[in-house]
């Protein structure tokens, strides 16, 4: 129902996607600049590319983009066939928010800047849903998680789901998304590897009622992607690539006719 098949040159699609742009620090504790200039965010060759580069100055770039407003989606499923960047330091994300996410925040109006402030509840209260994460330092990982009021961040009570992986900077790979009204599982080339379910629980376990939007970025640096040491500055510039992102809409099963023929 919705596809970006990044067979084009230039900016990303600006009907399907939107270039964000911020300060290192903003989130996360993240070293990066996000920019639109094409050396850190171009579509070629039949791919989408996010470059991290290492300035002049001794700081970072890199790019950031999604689709609110533009491709906002209630269950189904979706794609990302991708190549993940190398090296200690980066931090790459194929992943959703809500496209509403002031709807079960209770400690700030609407409008307000949500983003990294600790004084706004819309995150976590409105749910995250991680596709694919992916730190540097860890080659040997990718990461599926959800976050909501219940669970969220990285404390105890945080559920997550991981694959070991070997050559995810070498090789393409799929990593998908299936979301229905009951559970969300995240696969890697079709294999599940990581299931959330909603237990009934109320909008704090299950968030996920409303529609979502998509996000690509490779960040730098951060809190995750500095845990395992200091960011490598021989690595860059670093890749990810995305070859294509496709959304599927859930169809109902069909339903069985018990009735006896004859």
């Amino acid at each position: 129902v919705w596809a970006d098949e990044f067979n084009y040159r230039g900016k990303p699609d600006p009907t399907k996607w939107n270039i964000e742009k911020s300060v290192p620090g903003h989130v996360n504790r993240e070293a990066q600049a996000y920019t639109g200039h094409e050396r850190n965010l171009r579509v070629e060759d039949g791919r989408l590319i996010l470059e991290a580069h290492l300035e002049s100055d001794a700081g970072y770039s890199s790019a950031r983009i999604h689709s609110l407003g533009k491709g906002d989606f209630l269950y189904g499923r979706v794609d990302f066939r991708a190549r993940l960047p190398r090296g200690q330091g980066t931090w790459a994300a194929l992943w959703m928010l809500p496209s509403d996410p002031y709807r079960y925040a209770t400690a700030c109006d609407r409008g307000e800047d949500w983003h990294g402030n600790p004084h706004c509840d819309a995150w976590p209260n409105s749910g995250e849903i991680d596709i694919m994460e992916y730190v540097g330092y860890d080659p040997g990982q990718v990461h599926g998680t959800v976050h909501n009021r219940s669970f969220s961040g990285g404390g105890p009570k945080q559920i997550n789901g991981n694959m070991d992986v070997r050559d995810v900077d070498r090789r393409f790979h799929i990593y998908s998304l299936e979301w229905t009204p009951e559970r969300i599982d995240i696969y890697k080339d079709g294999s599940c590897f990581y299931s959330y379910l909603n237990e009934g629980d109320g909008w704090e376990q299950w968030p996920y009622d409303q529609p979502f939007h998509l996000i690509m970025n490779l960040a730098i640096g951060g809190d995750w992607g500095e845990a395992g040491g200091p960011i490598d500055k021989n690595i860059f510039p670093t890749a990810m690539e995305v070859d294509y992102v496709r959304v599927f809409r859930r169809t109902p099963a069909p339903s069985r006719d018990t009735r006896a023929s004859g």
